[in-house]
């Protein structure tokens, strides 16, 4: 019996995809489980590679299946495929996916820093394919089992959360601190919530669009105000998750001397520039976060426990055939955009 043909959404050129026949699927090896991609997030990096067909020095040399915010549903399990949590794995279950594959023997993933390998793959970032496609073929380490509690557009955004969770461990957060975060993006808002519940006693998001400045006093923030803010100096720990650029500068300025800086957003020239005197003047420490490490199993009980209710953010729902107008969407940041989500698989229960 020939298999049905499994369709994929590939970015050709700039702002440019076209769907066609998925790659070809090879046999599974060890270690590696078979799933049926069900939901995934459209994340800001992946409107980098949209706009301009590549992410800070990654150019994108031939046709690319985007998407590292995902999860799906186990179909098949090789032999030694156990997940992220040393979990069995069977057929039936649905996973969230980390889409960072680290190399598990260098110095960094020895003394436990695999976000930091060298030796890395990343899925949907050149030249590894991404979730955009009904079915793909994913180390079984990376696979976090899903509670029924967790849905499957939920499930997509832990990546995100995760993000956001190891960005805040980064800032080193105290119960007392005031705190600021520059952007109330997807990954603002998230910031915004994990800050919420840590104690701070100032929560101030600092963002233009007035719908994504009402999301986040929904989301927890005491203050928002719009890009132009420069008020302050005194924040104890301040974030940034606004594609970088002007935003660092406005960063250092809102922190208190001897405060911490947590870059968290990509700039779209790859550049960070920041007034040299004011950050060395305020003994700053400026921080970058490289995506997360082993915050799936904490994201996971976060959404479980209905903490952080992840669907509030999800604005805007598209089916792979409608990929062009989700990203479209998402990068002119039409009225009400919070985030993105394209669902790949048949609708279920969980979705």
């Amino acid at each position: 019996m020939t298999s049905p043909i499994t369709q994929a959404a590939y970015l050709t050129a700039k702002e440019t995809f076209e769907v066609g026949p998925s790659p070809e699927l090879q046999a599974l090896k060890a270690g590696e489980v078979r799933i049926r991609v069900l939901s995934v997030g459209v994340c800001g990096s992946d409107i980098h590679m949209y706009q301009d067909y590549r992410i800070g020095d990654t150019s994108i040399k031939t046709p690319l299946i985007l998407g590292h915010e995902f999860c799906g549903e186990i179909t098949e399990v090789a032999p030694e495929a156990r997940g992220g949590d040393h979990q069995i794995l069977r057929v039936g279950d649905r996973v969230a996916v980390e889409p960072h594959v680290a190399c598990g023997h260098c110095r960094q993933c020895e003394e436990g820093h695999p976000n930091l390998c060298p030796h890395h793959t990343f899925l949907g970032v050149y030249p590894h394919h991404g979730a955009l496609q009904d079915s793909m073929t994913v180390p079984a380490k990376n696979c976090f089992i899903l509670p029924d509690e967790v849905s499957n557009d939920a499930g997509a955004l832990l990546e995100a959360l995760g993000v956001s969770l190891h960005a805040v461990r980064l800032g080193q957060v105290d119960v007392g601190d005031r705190v600021a975060v520059i952007g109330a993006g997807p990954i603002g808002l998230l910031l915004t919530k994990l800050l919420a519940l840590s104690g701070v006693t100032q929560l101030t998001v600092i963002e233009p669009l007035a719908w994504r400045r009402k999301a986040a006093e929904q989301w927890g923030a005491t203050d928002t105000h719009e890009a132009s803010y420069t008020m302050g100096g005194d924040y104890d720990v301040v974030f940034e998750a606004a594609w970088a650029g002007p935003a660092v500068q406005l960063g250092a300025e809102l922190c208190r001397p001897g405060a911490r800086l947590v870059l968290v957003g990509i700039p779209g020239d790859d550049r960070c520039e920041v007034q040299h005197a004011l950050a060395r003047r305020k003994g700053l420490t400026l921080v970058f976060a490289r995506r997360m490490k082993h915050t799936y199993p904490a994201c996971i009980r976060l959404v479980q426990t209905g903490q952080i209710r992840l669907e509030e953010i999800v604005s805007h729902i598209y089916p792979l055939s409608e990929v062009q107008e989700a990203f479209r969407t998402h990068a002119e940041l039409l009225p009400e955009v919070l985030k993105v989500v394209v669902r790949v698989g048949a609708p279920t229960e969980n979705a």
